[in-house]
């Protein structure tokens, strides 16, 4: 097993994420509209597989098909847009917790200051890069929503082996559904051929340990560092081992 609750450690609670939809939607189709312009220029994810990649994420989220299709027009415009890149932050949190940040910005000083003060704020210092990388694996997480009861387990994991996934977790009112990242696409498209319905869709970066906080000035710093980073509009993800 892949010893990896994404759904429990990694997403916030899913009222909080609905409180923060907007904000998710507005992350994805900046996403979106980068995907096109950096898989040269194609708004086909069968030519595309990191636009391929985004559309599974926002599908996930629930956003709809139209605010989709403008991010894709977007970055189909010949010089439309910012101009922004991707940069990853890596750092310590409370008590040596490993944290990852992926962000996209169109002003690399604004963002790394703004990450380097939401670290030291919070009982953590921001690192170089590569300090805690290497303890997480790039995996792609399928999370497939069982809330009612109706998936089968025994038959989503044949689907999901046949498709070519590496591993299936049952945590829950969800499996989650682990692949290599070369394989997300082609998973993630056959298990939702198949009638699956997913609750986060994506590329992460999954812990190999966990740190558990125990100290309650450790556990609020972690949370508020958390909220501080992902309320960032230049922030897209925020991995971290810290287990709850």
């Amino acid at each position: 097993m892949a010893g990896h609750s994404k759904w429990k450690n990694i997403m916030r609670t899913k009222g909080a994420q609905d409180a923060k939809r907007g904000k998710i939607f507005t992350k994805i189709a900046r996403d979106l509209t980068v995907s096109v312009k950096e898989g040269g220029g194609s708004g086909d994810p069968v030519n595309n597989a990191r636009l391929a990649t985004v559309i599974a994420k926002a599908k996930a989220a629930n956003m709809p098909n139209e605010n989709i299709k403008r991010a894709i027009e977007k970055g189909l415009g010949a010089g439309s847009g910012d101009n922004y890149e991707s940069i990853v932050y890596e750092g310590y949190g409370p008590s040596g917790v490993a944290v990852i940040v992926e962000a996209m910005t169109d002003n690399r000083k604004r963002t790394a200051a703004d990450m380097r003060h939401a670290f030291d704020k919070y009982g953590g210092n921001m690192g170089t890069t590569g300090c805690v990388s290497w303890s997480f694996d790039k995996k792609g997480v399928l999370i497939v929503d069982n809330e009612d009861g109706s998936v089968d387990e025994d038959t989503l994991i044949g689907d999901a082996l046949e498709a070519g996934a590496d591993d299936i977790e049952t945590d829950e009112s969800v499996f989650e559904v682990y692949t290599a990242p070369e394989a997300f696409n082609e998973v993630s498209s056959a298990l939702e051929a198949a009638g699956y319905k997913f609750l986060s869709a994506q590329i992460e970066m999954v812990p190999q340990n966990y740190v558990k906080l125990t100290d309650p000035g450790d556990i609020k710093n972690m949370e508020k560092m958390l909220d501080i980073m992902e309320d960032n509009d230049d922030i897209q993800n925020v991995w971290h081992n810290s287990e709850s």
